[in-house]
């Protein structure tokens, strides 16, 4: 409430209201609106503050669910790479070990990104941390993703191959042995017949009657067929390709000639008694890039399981070969 000012009047003798001019009435009404102007002022600015906009709320809730969003993405982005490293692990550990080709090597795989900074874009961001990682990880997903792609391209190109491989690798026995009963001697070291010494065999020996057919284990090409070899006498060998050749010796007769092509059966010649031999039997060996291996390993094409079984636990016998 205004207050009411009063002034004495030495005429009247009286107390008689003040009434303010012009001028104080304008003074007073600006004080007023500029008090008020300053409250509002403070009351905007706190309301600023501490009170979010209809729109803030409405950004608010869609910066949440982009975090959400963002989230999720992480966990598909967790749950892809553990298929993709599944799916890594059967490419190298099952696929490449069946088409006997060379694992991806890790650091192929996991290479990171050089350069710049891909990522630098969002540093600027209040989530970039966020933005970052996710950015980051479909990267690496996505290039882990495209040398997949390439192996298994490689692979099925393998897979085309493969009955071309099937038929070169050797897969049967070079004698007809299916009662097992002829079988001499085994792969390893071995009381060598002549000398009395123990030394390393490096194939199998069948015993068999001499001018027994001797057949190809598998496709391949006629590398050698003659008597030049040291102890081996009258042996072919076969190129089968795919790192594979094998070797055939003391033969009664060769019928096949270097250069010919073979299939897997097709006779080659005939067992006998020829080179270093103490009786008429077939050495045969498998090698693989250049290195013998033992031939047990190969005879899945012509033996049953129980046979299989037989055959490895005879070839590992320790006696005698019979060159």
């Amino acid at each position: 409430m205004a207050k009411v000012r009063y002034q004495f009047n030495t005429k009247s003798l009286s107390y008689e209201r003040v009434k303010p001019g012009t001028r104080e009435r304008m003074m007073r009404f600006l004080s007023f609106a500029a008090t008020g102007l300053v409250f509002a002022a403070l009351g905007i600015l706190i309301a600023y503050n501490t009170i979010d906009s209809p729109k803030e709320k409405q950004l608010e809730r869609e910066i949440e669910r982009m975090k959400l969003d963002y989230d999720l993405v992480n966990q598909r982005l967790q749950q892809m790479s553990v298929v993709l490293e599944d799916l890594q692990d059967r490419d190298d550990n099952i696929y490449r070990v069946v088409f006997e080709a060379e694992p991806i090597p890790d650091e192929v795989r996991k290479a990171g990104f050089g350069g710049v900074n891909r990522y630098s874009r969002y540093k600027d961001f209040e989530n970039r941390d966020l933005l970052t990682e996710t950015m980051r990880r479909t990267d690496i997903l996505s290039k882990q993703l495209v040398i997949q792609s390439k192996s298994y391209d490689e692979i099925l190109g393998m897979i085309r191959n493969k009955a071309a491989m099937l038929a070169c690798i050797p897969a049967i026995q070079p004698v007809s042995n299916k009662e097992l009963k002829r079988m001499a001697s085994g792969y390893g070291y071995r009381t060598d017949p002549i000398y009395k010494t123990t030394k390393f065999h490096a194939g199998m020996d069948f015993a068999a009657a001499v001018g027994t057919e001797i057949y190809a284990t598998g496709d391949g090409v006629i590398m050698r067929a003659d008597a030049d070899a040291s102890g081996y006498g009258n042996h072919v060998r076969i190129n089968h390709g795919y790192g594979y050749m094998t070797l055939y010796g003391h033969m009664s007769k060769i019928m096949v000639r270097p250069g010919q092509r073979v299939k897997r059966g097709d006779v080659i010649g005939l067992v006998g008694n020829t080179g270093k031999s103490v009786g008429p039997h077939l050495h045969y060996e498998v090698h693989k890039n250049g290195e013998a291996i033992n031939p047990v390993n190969f005879y899945y094409n012509d033996l049953s399981p129980e046979d299989y079984a037989r055959m490895i636990e005879m070839s590992g016998t320790e006696n005698q070969s019979f060159d």
